[in-house]
């Protein structure tokens, strides 16, 4: 324990100052917060204090001290709980897990007390598809607060301390690198703070969908608008995961599911202009419109306009993971930069393994689990942070709209199926149709689209002989496991009662 209490706290020769500071901080802090684990550090000033630019200031200290406070204990608390077990071990998995919920109920604090710039960066945070899912359930409370007068002013010392910290986090766990997601939210929050922007984005998707009956888009009222203020047309309607909503209103979940991953589907295969905050509060389902229903989407503050190299490039990814195609896999992973972990790219996006036999959106079989989870074993956070680092930047966007807009179809109780065929009809028709917007000769566009209805057919009539093939299978097994059963009852019945005679 002397050993290891001296490791901790040895500092590096060369260090720089803020480094040097954040560390000794957070000693402090958790010496404090064992002495009172109630303590609650750096209250907030007076709005009487000081005018607006020297109280912004002020404020930013306080919340990076918290931010330290708190990050600080977070990293003491995993460093400490998880001494001496083996990684891997049932022991180590239990306590990891529980250390995780630890620290984000605590991050969770921090982006309350914090507010503003923080609030975002946990609701980035919770929509991403790969972290613990302890960190995802609970910081997804933050996904319903927005924007407050201020949030600006803040940023730079916001993102200055961020940066800080994740080094500060590599530093003593090497193989946990964040740098990469600072960076991603550094330019996600820049552009939600213009509103002018956001209204362009808002108009823009418009546009992009004034054919669509079934999506609806509020209409920006230009002359009460500025940087600072957006005003928008009201639209009625509950969160797209709302299914007592839902069923008060005789909506189906799965038709809303549907027109949910197709809408989506459009914005990433086809237009290539990509809304990146697609969590429930941002997409309403109302009563009105030609399906009985409509989806109304709001928040256009974060949109990726994709590389048209990228987009095509995704396109035909997802064909070759319909088709389980393992070299044009491997070809397109390369060409992201990832090619060493091209074998997991089906079971990322569709859960199923780069040899698996069975249907798609059916899942993995138990010996496909098995396999997968002795070859996940290898890997360690190093290598998913390395993955994470190689990737796109439009790839990191496209992961996280596709964590959220799984979540919600989750919540709606509706196959992940849904979303799979969502995805491959126009990853088809992103390869052979340009969008409407886009689009010169009418003759042109609508043999493209023909073309591009074809080769939907054709992939679709892949996907449900697959299916029909993987439940022959499973029928075929089931009967067989029938069979045998009754062989041996049958066995165990003679051979329980069987009749000696006598010569």
């Amino acid at each position: 324990m002397k050993g290891s209490s001296k490791r901790f706290f040895k500092f590096p020769t060369k260090v720089k100052h803020p480094l040097f500071i954040l560390t000794t901080s957070g000693i402090v802090a958790f010496t404090l917060h064992h002495a009172n684990p109630n303590f609650i550090p750096f209250p907030e000033i007076p709005s009487s204090a000081s005018p607006d630019k020297i109280r912004a200031g002020l404020h930013g200290v306080i919340r990076s001290s918290r931010a330290i406070y708190t990050i600080s204990i977070n990293v003491i608390d995993y460093k400490y709980s998880l001494r001496n077990l083996p990684p891997g071990s049932s022991d180590y998995l239990r306590e990891l897990s529980e250390v995780h919920l630890r620290s984000a109920k605590r991050i969770l604090k921090l982006c309350e007390a914090n507010r503003g710039f923080y609030v975002k960066a946990g609701q980035f945070i919770a929509a991403m598809s790969h972290v613990p899912k302890e960190y995802s359930s609970t910081l997804s409370s933050l996904q319903d607060q927005v924007q407050y007068p201020g949030l600006e002013l803040q940023m730079k010392i916001d993102i200055t301390t961020m940066a800080i910290l994740s080094k500060f986090v590599a530093w003593i766990f090497p193989e946990y690198r964040f740098q990469w997601m600072v960076s991603e939210f550094e330019k996600t929050i820049s552009s939600e703070l213009d509103f002018v922007q956001e209204a362009k984005n808002c108009e823009r998707t418009a546009r992009n969908f004034e054919r669509n009956n079934v999506v609806r888009v509020p209409r920006i009222f230009w002359d009460l608008t500025q940087r600072q203020v957006l005003t928008m047309q009201f639209c009625h309607g509950h969160k797209a995961d709302d299914l007592e909503y839902l069923k008060e209103m005789r909506i189906n979940p799965t038709m809303v599911a549907k027109a949910l991953m197709e809408v989506f589907a459009e914005m990433i295969f086809v237009h290539g202009f990509v809304h990146g905050d697609p969590h429930p509060g941002n997409i309403l389902v109302s009563p009105e419109g030609r399906r009985g229903f409509s989806l109304v989407i709001l928040d256009h503050g974060v949109y990726k306009e994709l590389d048209e190299g990228f987009r095509l490039d995704y396109c035909q990814l997802w064909k070759a993971l319909i088709l389980l195609d393992s070299h044009k896999i491997h070809h397109l992973a390369e060409r992201f930069g990832v090619g060493k972990y091209s074998r997991y790219f089906p079971v990322i996006f569709t859960g199923r393994t780069i040899n698996s036999k069975s249907a798609l959106g059916r899942g993995m079989s138990t010996e496909e689990k098995r396999n997968l989870k002795q070859d996940l074993s290898s890997l360690n956070m190093g290598d998913i942070s390395l993955f994470m680092e190689s990737l796109p930047s439009d790839f990191l966007t496209i992961l996280r709209t596709d964590g959220l807009l799984r979540s919600i179809i989750r919540k709606l109780g509706v196959s992940q199926r849904v979303r799979m065929l969502a995805y491959s009809k126009y990853a088809v028709y992103g390869l052979t149709v340009k969008s409407v917007a886009e689009s010169d000769h009418k003759v042109e566009s609508a043999l493209s689209k023909i073309k591009a209805s074809i080769s939907y057919i054709q992939l679709r009539t892949f996907i449900d002989i697959m299916d029909l093939l993987s439940q022959v299978e499973a029928f075929r097994h089931s009967l067989i496991k029938t069979l045998k059963r009754i062989l041996y009852e049958v066995a165990h019945f003679f051979h329980g009662n069987s009749i000696t005679i006598k010569p």
